[in-house]
Parts: structure tokens; sequence; C-alpha cells
């Protein structure tokens, strides 16, 4: 089973809700987990399952009008799903900083500790958005 990271830039402000109901729609049909982040302006995802399902997400990721400069952090075989489910971190409206860096940490627990620290220190960076 293949786990890819990657981190993209909006190139504009687009629905996270259109964005999270067609992930939820496609993953779901491809059988992939991981997790999304997402703080309006950034967005980093890890995506595991088969690998030619996550290369084909990815591929259609990098040509999607709405990103731009997708960047691969981390390409690995796993033996078993670290994130279970698929979800989306989104920081709601008004939503206080700690408690979102606190939800975070709690979808990424069971992921290998350097995918850990790649989230936790992008979403400690961005708690400021």
């Amino acid at each position: 089973m293949l786990q890819l990271v990657y981190i993209s830039t909006t190139v504009d402000k687009p629905s996270t809700d259109d964005i999270l109901r067609t992930s939820r729609r496609n993953n779901a049909r491809d059988g992939l987990t991981g997790l999304l982040y997402s703080d309006g302006k950034q967005f980093m995802q890890a995506l595991e399952g088969p690998a030619d399902k996550v290369e084909a997400a990815y591929a259609r990721i990098k040509a999607d009008p709405r990103h731009r400069a997708a960047v691969i952090l981390s390409r690995r075989d796993v033996e078993t799903r670290e994130f279970g489910q698929w979800e989306m971190a989104a920081r709601a409206p008004g939503e206080e900083s700690e408690a979102f860096l606190a939800r975070v940490e709690q979808l990424i627990v069971n992921a290998d500790r350097n995918v850990q620290a790649t989230f936790e220190g992008f979403a400690r960076i961005n708690r400021a958005a």
C-alpha cells in the first residue's frame, strides 16, 4: 500500500465544503484513506491505499486548476493504514488555534513519527491564519 503526503497552495479561496464533498466521494470510490489539512490557503494531504489509486488521485489534484505548486513531501510503502478513515482538518471560523491543533494531533496519532511531525509543524506554522 502506498502513502503519499503532499502540500499545495490554492489559486484563490475555493469552497472548503466543495473540496471536502468531492474528496470524500473520490476517496471512498477508490478505497483511499488519509488526512486533508486546509487553512484556507494551503493544503497538506496524506493519501494511502492501492498505489495506482493514490497516484491517480495525486495526478487529478495536480491537474486541478484550484491548486498550484503541488510538492510531494513523502512517498512510502506502508503495511497498514495509518489514518484509518479519510478525514479533513479544516479550521472552523472562530475556532481557537489551540483547540484546532489538538484536533489535528488526534487525527495523526497513529501516523509515522515523521508524518506526525510534518502535519504538526505545518499546523503550528499556519495556526494564526
